[in-house]
């Protein structure tokens, strides 16, 4: 995981919230990988392979999203807010 500060200057709280959110990084970096592949093969089986794996890659994203959401009060706020929303996108937000 990359680190911008010192790690025993890193309360554990912090070192845990880096920990998930490089993860959903990963996890959504694997799923762009597995859409590109699934575009580019012409092979009906790995297609579906490929598939089922990216799906998978979806429901860690979500997951570690959720964990984000439990730990981090000012970003569960803005999910709250924007996610799931019937506005329009421009006017979500501040």
């Amino acid at each position: 995981m990359p680190r911008y500060e010192d790690v025993n200057h890193i309360d554990k709280k912090t070192a845990d919230l880096s920990r998930a959110r490089q993860s959903l990084i990963e996890e959504i970096e694997a799923i762009m990988f597995y859409d590109e592949r699934i575009s580019a093969t012409d092979n009906d089986e790995l297609k579906a392979v490929l598939s089922h794996n990216r799906d998978d890659e979806k429901e860690h994203a979500s997951l570690l999203l959720e964990w984000l959401r439990r730990n981090d009060p000012e970003f569960s706020k803005e999910l709250k807010e924007i996610l799931f929303s019937s506005k329009p996108i421009d006017q979500l937000g501040d």
